[in-house]
């Protein structure tokens, strides 16, 4: 009885491990509406989904203590938000669970200039993903906020797919 329960246990923990390598710790799927939308930017400004409408948005979430994050940062700033950010074009940095001033270093450290917002609670961060994901997660939502790209973690293969799908939206 007992190795019929761990066979089951087993099966089950594999089962469940290949639904969230399927969906990359994803709770949403490109074609679906984006979830709601309200965060205030560091400097004041505060976005919603209909605020967002008529630009391409890229929602980057990430964390001072995540190396792959500062590894995919200086990309960011440079092939994303240098090209694109005189366009119909929004890239936000959104810190998950920090307090103000340690990203106010992180965003110093990093010298990037895009516009931050942070996640207190984690709210934006779980209403994209799955219980427990991980962090460095970039976002692509069309001009009517339908999701066109997901990301998970940093590779230049997939980052540069994700500007290829904004440079083509933009181009719409």
């Amino acid at each position: 009885m007992k190795k019929l329960l761990l066979i089951a246990l087993f099966f089950t923990t594999q089962i469940g491990c290949a639904q969230e390598d399927a969906t990359r710790g994803y709770k949403v799927k490109v074609g679906e509406q984006a979830p709601e939308l309200n965060f205030t930017l560091m400097d004041g400004t505060q976005h919603t989904n209909e605020s967002l409408k008529g630009k391409v948005v890229v929602l980057q979430f990430t964390a001072s203590w995540c190396s792959v994050c500062r590894k995919e940062m200086p990309h960011l700033e440079s092939k994303v938000w240098q090209q694109f950010k005189n366009e119909d074009f929004m890239l936000v940095g959104i810190d998950l669970k920090e307090d103000r001033e340690k990203v106010e270093r992180f965003i110093a450290q990093m010298q990037v200039t895009y516009p931050f917002t942070i996640d207190e609670d984690g709210s934006l961060f779980e209403s994209f993903t799955l219980p427990k994901a991980g962090v460095t997660r970039n976002i692509v939502l069309d001009k009517n906020g339908e999701i066109i790209f997901l990301s998970r973690l940093y590779e230049e293969k997939e980052f540069n797919e994700m500007i290829a799908v904004i440079t083509a939206e933009l181009k719409k």
